[in-house]
């Protein structure tokens, strides 16, 4: 799976570099749980800032959101044919 193909190049700082890894991370870390990632993020972004417990913080973690998206399974790749 391709996260940000080379979009990480252009952090011009570290710090810009820790950034994007922090989202990707996040994102993933969504997409894992099943959870929708924009769903997920934007209910982060509304309640982070009024966090003030350990208990809530951890309310906010993936695993612990209640945006919960469809899983789609997917079937198995066919076996290649050596013919």
């Amino acid at each position: 799976m391709v996260v940000g193909r080379k979009a990480w190049l252009f952090a011009d700082t570290q710090a810009g570099a820790t950034a994007s890894a922090n989202l990707y991370s996040l994102i993933e870390t969504a997409k894992a749980n099943g959870v929708e990632p924009h769903a997920y993020l934007a209910r982060l972004f509304a309640e982070l800032p009024f966090a003030s417990t350990v208990e809530h913080f951890e309310s906010l973690l993936p695993w612990n959101v209640a945006t919960i998206s469809p899983r789609v399974e997917h079937a198995p790749p066919a076996a290649i044919s050596t013919q």
